[in-house]
């Protein structure tokens, strides 16, 4: 369905930690907007009836079915986009803004 980097993986295990959600799996959402671009949203949670639920580099995640659609091949990965400001991104070839970055060389 979705890759977790290692360095997501990593920061998911310490926010569980931090927050006291030990024991709670990662929910994703994605979402079509009106525009039709993919909305996401996370957060630690408990598996509902109808859940898809899977682990992935060591983390335990939850998603809707219609989540699991927007979300397979992508990619949640954890970044400094810039100095000092490090969040996390979905990069997903089936948002239809997503770009293909060029290798450099």
């Amino acid at each position: 369905m979705i890759t977790v980097t290692p360095q997501a993986a990593e920061q998911i295990a310490k926010s569980a930690q931090q927050s006291g959600a030990g024991g709670a799996c990662l929910r994703l959402a994605a979402r079509l907007d009106d525009k039709g671009v993919i909305e996401y949203g996370m957060g630690f949670d408990d598996k509902a009836d109808g859940d898809l639920a899977f682990a992935v580099g060591g983390i335990s995640l939850l998603g809707s079915p219609g989540s699991g659609e927007l979300l397979t091949g992508a990619t949640l990965d954890y970044v400094e986009l810039n100095p000092g400001e490090p969040r996390f991104i979905f990069i997903n070839p089936n948002d239809p803004s997503h770009k293909t970055p060029k290798a450099s060389g």
